[in-house]
């Protein structure tokens, strides 16, 4: 058996339109619902949601029953050892927050690949896990560096000074703007709609096509998630599985109970989640 091509890391490279959503409950049935919806793309959240290496397994499990939904896992931070584990479990794309240098980005791609004598190897270490399907892809260790996807996360004013040399690295395929954190990094916090954030994204989406690789974004804003498809994102979560629910049942219970406050689609302009 071959080793399973990475439809999303080509997608990005071919310069097609991903549509996604953030997964944060850390629960595998939410996780099949979400995955037969549509999505190109599926962020199984390990920074901020409750997960661990069983439920992100699980969840794995789970999505790849619908072939056509590609999972994206963001670890906790990039250590080396972590990402091993997260890649062993066969997750096929990580995505790595807060990430401000090239120097870091040229780790996180050292620490995904497996060692190579052309040049280009890493320090991933080898074991018969599920991401070889416990050794039934017999080239795995040969073919995985070409098929794992390598996201890398600006969300700082470091990150954007370092941008240009950070989208420049080898290996990495695409580069994810966090409009959270980088509001709060420059001084904006809870403020992603301020126009210097704002011209930053813009500013940092342009940088990262112009180095030939994805950018990519959250915002459930339908607004402004279609203004940064136009400006040229690649990979673009529309909203996060958590708020969703919140916010439907709220809306929900309030058609029914005169008490409660009703949902008002006018103030979730702009809003990251």
């Amino acid at each position: 058996m071959q080793t399973p091509v990475n439809a999303f890391k080509h997608a990005l490279h071919n310069k097609q339109a991903q549509i996604g959503l953030w997964m944060g409950l850390g629960n595998a049935v939410s996780a099949e619902i979400c995955a037969g919806a549509g999505f190109d793309w599926l962020v199984l959240d390990g920074e901020h949601g409750p997960n661990d290496l069983t439920t992100l397994l699980a969840q794995l499990q789970t999505v790849a029953a619908y072939p056509g939904a590609n999972p994206v896992v963001r670890v906790p931070h990039d250590n080396a050892a972590l990402l091993k584990q997260i890649l062993d479990i066969g997750a096929p794309t990580v995505l790595v927050p807060m990430v401000d240098t090239a120097e870091q980005a040229a780790a996180i791609v050292k620490a995904c690949r497996y060692p190579q004598d052309d040049g280009k190897g890493g320090i991933r270490g080898m074991a018969g896990t599920r991401a070889a399907r416990w050794g039934r892809y017999p080239n795995y260790g040969k073919e995985a560096n070409a098929q794992v996807c390598v996201l890398v996360q600006a969300e700082t004013r470091e990150a954007l000074k370092n941008l240009d040399a950070i989208a420049a690295t080898d290996g990495v395929d695409g580069v994810f703007i966090g409009p959270a954190d980088l509001s709060a990094s420059m001084g904006h916090i809870g403020n992603p709609m301020h126009p210097e954030v704002q011209g930053a994204i813009e500013d940092a989406i342009a940088r990262i096509r112009k180095a030939g690789k994805a950018p990519g974004i959250l915002m459930a804003d339908e607004t402004l998630a279609r203004h940064y498809l136009s400006l040229g994102a690649l990979f673009v979560a529309v909203g996060v599985d958590a708020v969703i629910l919140a916010r439907q049942t709220s809306a929900l219970a309030a058609k029914f109970k005169d008490s409660l406050p009703t949902a008002n689609p006018a103030n979730d302009k702009g809003r990251v989640y």
